[in-house]
């Protein structure tokens, strides 16, 4: 892969995790961190491989520093009682994109090019982006007041995007070499864990969001692992 079309191809990720619909991306679509890695991209300085993926590893950083701070600001405007449900619910989170890193790396693994190698390194940005976009959306919105969530049941969205998120984990588990497989058990029970634990902070809105957002990470897997 050319310098020039390495950075179309890094470029045209970025844009793909600007379109992503979890966690109302569009609130910060100019947002100073994903502007300053736009131009990080186009630096020649970064135009490798490695130097496209220090861009987005400094994003990440970046953004998990802004997790940090919209949480403290949550926590600093929620009552009592649903402070220790947001720590709880950030504990599970990182505990999760922790065991997510780790599945990332066995399903990337199975690929070569350095094309999977951006897409892995975009899969690991945007977790921390979406939690981060999530959280200050909770310091805007909150009223003090837990969101009244309806049953998964009850929800026609809700049910239909469970319904292929489990069909693309299965799909997934089974193309993973077999020595891989419990990571990717591991990272699932890690995310439903956080998924539990924050559905009764949400509402409906957000709760589809968190849903549609692991879809899209197990389908955008299940049809990569392997890839050569």
């Amino acid at each position: 892969m050319t310098v020039r079309s390495l950075r179309a191809f890094a470029m045209a990720v970025v844009m793909m995790l600007m379109a992503a619909p979890a966690a109302h991306a569009e609130v910060a679509a100019a947002d100073p961190i994903d502007t300053a890695m736009r131009t990080c991209l186009a630096r020649a300085d970064r135009s490798s491989t490695a130097g496209q993926i220090q861009c987005m590893d400094d994003s990440r950083t970046a953004w998990r520093a802004a997790a940090d701070a919209a949480l403290a600001q949550l926590l600093a405007k929620v009552p009592a009682a649903q402070q220790k449900r947001w720590r709880s619910s950030q504990q599970k989170w990182v505990a999760w994109r922790d065991a997510e890193d780790a599945m990332l790396s066995a399903a990337f693994a199975t690929t070569s090019g350095s094309q999977y190698q951006l897409y892995e390194a975009d899969m690991r940005l945007q977790p921390v982006r979406d939690r981060a976009l999530a959280l200050r959306n909770e310091v805007a919105n909150d009223t003090g007041k837990l969101p009244r969530v309806r049953a998964c049941s009850a929800d026609a969205r809700c049910e239909h995007v469970s319904y292929d998120l489990n069909r693309y984990y299965r799909q997934l588990y089974a193309r993973m070499p077999k020595h891989a497989r419990p990571t990717v058990s591991r990272a699932q029970y890690a995310w439903r864990a956080w998924r539990d634990a924050t559905t009764p902070l949400i509402d409906d809105h957000a709760r589809l969001d968190l849903l549609g957002a692991r879809l899209a990470t197990l389908k955008r897997l299940a049809e990569t692992v392997n890839n050569r």
